[in-house]
């Protein structure tokens, strides 16, 4: 099963100086039954990027928890073994949990299929989404569409060779 790891730019040194991704259970987001119904496609590509998107709002999550972090959202991209990541059935159908599963198990890093991070140009927008959260969740409109122009900038794909470097610049 494809899942998509929220992190920031420090977690994901983190997770190279390590070599573990998540050590179980951590949160990431799938392909669920839940997400499937919102995103009312049967395309695997669409729902996949659904998926990725949805830990895209998780990484701001964690971005605006650390103010110190760079301003770029980071998702990894990983295979684990069905029946290794779950949906909580209390909350499946809740917006701000669709996509969201928990992983049981470790995971290596070596075990990420690709990475995607915010390109440089992308962190005014994101600093100002991250900021925006708070008064977007107490149902501001204005705040909503600054946290939805975060969305605005697509996620570069990286090769995981390329994670040195991506934590090197970060």
């Amino acid at each position: 099963m494809r899942v998509y790891v929220p992190l920031t730019l420090p977690a994901l040194a983190e997770a190279h100086r390590t070599g573990e991704l998540g050590s179980g259970p951590f949160v990431a987001y799938a392909v669920t039954p839940a997400l499937r119904e919102w995103y009312l496609s049967e395309d695997i590509e669409e729902l996949e990027y659904a998926a990725l998107g949805r830990a895209a709002l998780a990484s701001l999550r964690l971005l605006a928890a650390d103010p110190d972090a760079v301003r770029r959202r980071v998702v990894v991209a990983v295979d684990v073994p069905d029946g290794a990541a779950s949906v909580d059935p209390d909350r499946g159908l809740e917006p701000s949990a669709l996509g969201q599963v928990t992983v049981a198990v470790s995971v290596p890093l070596a075990k990420a299929a690709a990475v995607h991070v915010d390109a440089q140009d992308a962190e005014p927008d994101v600093a100002a989404a991250a900021r925006a959260l708070p008064a977007a969740d107490g149902g501001d409109d204005d705040a909503r569409f600054v946290v939805d122009g975060a969305d605005d900038h697509e996620l570069l794909w990286y090769a995981t060779q390329e994670i040195p470097n991506l934590v090197a610049r970060g």
